[in-house]
C-alpha cells in the first residue's frame, strides 16, 4: 500500500479553474507554516465574491492579531467561525473523515459527516454534525446519538434537486457495511426525502429529531431560485439553522449538466436570505451556514459581512490535506488518497494529515483575525451583517441590490469567451461514447464564475425544487421531455432537430437513423427516403415543409432580429416560425423571448410553433434554456456531432448519434426533474420564473425578462 505523507506537486492547469494554482498554494502556505499569509487578495475574476471589496482594505499581517474570531453556534462555542464540510464516508476514503472530524475536537470547530452512515472513528468525535439524508443510508437512532448536531439535507450546491452520487466503483466492502447497500452498486439517494413533501412536513421532521435526541437541528439547502423563502420556512418550521451551499461548491459526483446549469452563488443567497429574516423578525437564534467556494479568510468575511454566522470549508480542507484538483473523485483514482476507492491501494497518513489540516484552520483563523483588526472590529459577531463596509466593482445594480451594498455599476457584454472549451468538448465526446449523462466531481468551472461566458445562456441558471415545492426523481421516475408541434402532425421525444444540410453523408445518415430511432426530427433541403417523418424539409416531401418565405401551411424561416419580432406579428395561417440566428444580426436568446412574450400578450401564442436554430447551440443545457425562454424546440447543427467526435473514431456513427441524441434526452429530464418539471412542453416553455441570471447586464435582463439570481 502507498501512504501519502506530504504534498504531491500541483499539476499544469490547462483549463480554466476556480481553484488556481494561486489559491491552492496559499491554503498550502497556511497548512504547512499555521500562521498568516495573505489578506484581500485580488483576483481578475468574474465571480460575484471577487467583486465585492471592503471600502478599506489593508493588507499588512500580523502574527499576534488582537481581534477574537471565538463565536457561538445554537449554544455551541467555536473557536473560529468554520465548519468543515460534509463530506461522506465513500465520497472520501475514510482516514480523510476521521482528520476532519479530529481537527474539529482539536481545534474547537465543527465537521459535518456527510451522507451515508458514520464510521466508527468518526463516531467517536464530539464535534461532529451527522447528517440524515433522503437515502438513510446507514442511518439509524444510534448514529444520530452521536456528535453534537443533525443536519437535514435537502440539497447540496453541486447537484440541487437532485440526490447524492456515490459510483458503484466505489462501493466497496467498508462502504457497503456502512451505508447498508451492496457491494458494485451505485448509491443514488432520491431526489427528494419521501417524507417530506412540504414545508410542514419538514416542519414534523424537525422536531421529530429534536425530540428524540435533544440535539440542534439545522437543514441544509442548495441556493437556488427560492432560498429566501426557503429560508423563512426552514426558520417558521423551528430549525436552529439552515447550511446553504452555493453554485460551484464541490462533491464527490455529479452529472456535469446539473452541476453547471443550475443554483446560484452562495454570496447572493446569503444576503437575500438575510434581508428576508430579518425583515420577518426571524434573524435572532437562528444560523446561517454558507458554504460554496469559501477559498479564504477574505471570502469568509464577506460572507459574515452579508449575513452569515458560519462559513463552511470543505474544498479548501481537502486542498490543505492535499488534493491537486484533478477531478477525478468520482472514479476513485485520487493520487492523493483522499478521495480514492478504498481497496488498500493507497493511503493518506494521518498524522501528516490531521497536521496540515489543524495548521490550516489556525492559519485561516489568524487571518480572519487580521482583517478584523485592519477593519478596526475586535470580534467576530462585530462583523456579521455588516453590509456598510463592502463596496462592489464591476457589478450590475440589480446585483448590488441583492447584496444590498454600494458600488460601482458596469453593465458587461455578454459574449467574453470561446464557445467550444476544450472542457465541453471533452464532456460531449464522452457523452457519444457513453450515451448517458457525463459524471465529474468537485466544484463548477462553467461561465460567468470561472469560463467565461460565451453567448446569453451562459449567464443563466435553473432552479433546483427543494422545501417549498418537491423535485422529481429523474432515476425512478418518468419525466415527459416529449414535444408535439404543428398542431400534433410531429412528436418528438425532446425538443430536438438536428440540422443536416451541408453535414457530410456519413455524418448525415447517422443523426438520421438516430433521430428515427428515438422520434428526433431533421432540418433539410430534401426529404431522405426512409425518414419522411422525422423531417422538417423545404421540398415539401416530409412531415411539414419550411420556407423562407410566405408559404400557407410551411414554417417560415426568418432571421433572429427586431425585424423578425415585428414581422411575425403579421403572419397567419402558417404552424410556426424557425427563427434562425445565423441569418440574423441579434442573440437568438433576445429575439425567442421576445416573440414569445408578445404572441402571449396578443393571446394567440398556442396558435405557433417558435422554434429556436442556430450552429452555436451547443448541449442540453443551451436548450433546457432556450426552452424556458419561449422555444418550442430547437434547431441544432450536425457541428455539434463533429465536435462531440473530435478526434476520435469515426467508426459506428450511428450508435454514437444515438448516444447523443439519447444522452440529451437523459439530460434534460434530469434538469426537468431537478426544477421540479415532470412535462417539459407544458410546464417548462417559456418559464422564464426557472431561470435566473447572474450578473447580466440590465439591458438584457429587461429584453429577456428574467430576474436576477437571489430576488425575490
Amino acid at each position: 500500500m502507498l501512504i501519502i505523507k506530504q504534498y504531491l506537486p500541483i499539476p499544469k492547469q490547462t483549463d480554466n479553474e476556480f481553484w488556481t494554482v494561486e489559491r491552492i498554494e496559499h491554503i498550502r502556505q497556511l497548512a504547512l507554516t499555521g500562521k498568516p499569509s495573505k489578506i484581500f487578495p485580488k483576483w481578475n475574476s468574474l465571480r460575484i465574491l471577487d467583486r465585492v471589496r471592503f471600502k478599506n482594505e489593508d493588507p499588512k499581517i500580523s502574527e499576534t492579531p488582537k481581534a477574537m474570531t471565538f463565536t457561538k453556534l445554537a449554544g455551541i462555542e467555536m473557536s473560529a467561525p468554520l465548519y468543515l464540510g460534509d463530506m461522506s464516508y465513500g465520497a472520501l476514503s475514510g482516514n480523510p473523515n476521521i482528520i476532519i472530524a479530529r481537527a474539529a475536537d482539536l481545534t474547537g470547530t465543527l465537521a459535518g459527516t456527510g451522507e451515508g452512515g458514520l464510521h466508527p472513528e468518526v463516531a467517536k468525535h464530539k464535534r461532529i454534525f451527522v447528517q440524515w439524508a433522503s437515502a438513510r443510508f446507514g442511518v439509524d437512532f444510534d448514529v444520530l446519538m452521536h456528535g453534537a448536531g443533525i443536519v437535514i439535507k435537502i440539497g447540496q450546491g453541486a447537484k440541487p434537486g437532485i440526490g447524492g452520487h456515490l459510483p458503484g466503483s466505489k462501493v466497496t466492502e467498508p462502504i457497503s457495511l456502512t451505508r447498508r447497500i451492496p457491494v458494485g452498486i451505485d448509491a443514488i439517494s432520491p431526489a427528494p426525502h419521501h417524507d417530506i413533501y412540504s414545508i410542514e412536513d419538514l416542519g414534523q421532521r424537525i422536531e421529530a429529531l429534536k425530540e428524540a435526541t435533544g440535539k440542534p437541528v439545522f437543514v441544509k439547502v442548495a441556493a437556488t431560485n427560492y432560498i429566501p423563502y426557503i429560508v423563512s420556512g426552514i426558520a417558521r418550521m423551528g430549525a436552529d439553522g439552515v447550511i446553504i451551499d452555493g453554485h460551484g461548491a464541490g462533491t464527490g459526483a455529479t452529472p456535469i449538466v446539473i452541476r453547471d446549469n443550475v443554483g446560484i452563488p452562495i454570496e447572493l443567497a446569503v444576503a437575500s436570505a438575510d434581508k428576508v429574516l430579518r425583515e420577518q423578525g426571524m434573524r435572532d437564534n437562528f444560523y446561517v451556514i454558507a458554504a460554496g467556494r469559501v477559498a479564504d479568510a477574505t471570502d469568509a468575511a464577506k460572507l459574515i459581512a452579508l449575513g452569515a454566522d458560519i462559513v463552511s470549508v470543505g474544498t479548501g480542507a481537502l486542498i490543505a490535506m492535499g488534493c491537486v484538483m484533478v477531478h477525478k473523485c468520482h472514479i476513485g483514482s485520487c493520487p492523493t488518497a483522499l478521495t480514492n476507492k478504498i481497496d488498500g491501494s493507497r493511503m493518506i497518513d494521518t498524522d501528516f494529515g490531521l497536521k496540515v489540516l489543524v495548521n490550516y484552520i489556525h492559519g485561516f483563523s489568524l487571518e480572519l483575525a487580521n482583517i478584523l483588526d485592519n477593519l478596526g472590529l475586535s470580534s467576530i459577531d462585530e462583523l456579521k451583517g455588516r453590509r456598510d463596509l463592502l463596496v462592489g466593482k464591476g457589478l450590475s445594480r440589480e446585483t448590488l441590490s441583492v447584496l444590498g451594498i454600494e458600488g460601482e455599476e458596469e453593465e458587461l457584454p455578454p459574449k467574453l469567451g470561446e464557445l467550444w472549451s476544450r472542457r465541453r468538448k471533452v464532456y460531449l465526446h464522452e457523452l457519444i461514447n457513453k450515451g448517458d449523462p457525463v459524471i465529474t466531481s468537485m466544484g463548477s468551472t462553467a461561465p460567468p464564475d470561472v469560463e467565461k461566458p460565451a453567448r446569453i445562456v451562459d449567464w443563466l441558471r435553473s432552479d433546483g425544487a427543494q422545501v417549498t415545492r418537491p423535485s422529481i426523481d429523474p432515476y425512478r421516475e418518468d419525466i415527459d421531455t416529449s414535444f408535439y408541434l404543428a398542431g400534433g402532425r410531429i412528436y418528438l421525444s425532446l425538443p430536438v432537430i438536428f440540422d443536416i444540410i451541408d453535414a457530410p453523408e456519413d455524418e448525415r445518415n447517422a443523426l438520421q437513423w438516430a433521430s428515427l430511432a428515438l422520434s428526433s426530427g431533421v432540418f433539410s433541403n430534401v426529404t431522405s427516403k426512409y425518414y419522411e417523418d422525422i423531417s422538417i424539409s423545404h421540398d415539401g416531401k416530409g412531415v411539414i415543409k419550411w420556407s423562407k418565405n410566405y408559404e400557407s401551411g410551411s414554417y417560415i424561416l426568418l432571421p433572429s432580429s427586431e425585424e423578425a419580432v415585428e414581422e411575425v406579428l403579421e403572419l397567419k395561417g402558417i404552424p410556426g416560425f424557425i427563427i434562425d440566428e445565423d441569418l440574423g444580426n441579434e442573440d437568438l436568446e433576445v429575439v425567442i423571448s421576445e416573440i414569445d412574450t408578445k404572441l402571449k400578450r396578443m393571446g394567440i401564442r398556442k396558435k405557433f410553433d417558435l422554434i429556436a436554430k442556430s450552429s452555436r447551440i451547443r448541449d442540453s443545457g443551451d436548450i433546457f434554456k432556450f426552452v424556458a425562454l419561449g422555444a418550442d424546440s430547437v434547431i441544432m447543427s450536425y457541428k455539434v456531432f463533429d465536435v462531440a467526435l473530435g478526434e476520435g473514431s469515426r467508426s459506428d456513427l450511428k450508435s454514437k448519434a444515438f448516444n447523443l441524441i439519447s444522452g440529451f434526452k437523459k439530460e434534460i429530464a434530469l434538469l426537468a426533474g431537478a426544477a421540479g418539471v415532470y412535462s417539459v412542453q407544458s410546464t417548462l416553455t417559456g418559464n422564464r420564473e426557472l431561470l435566473r441570471a447572474i450578473n447580466l447586464n440590465s439591458y438584457l435582463l429587461q429584453k429577456l425578462r428574467v430576474k436576477v439570481a437571489g430576488s425575490l
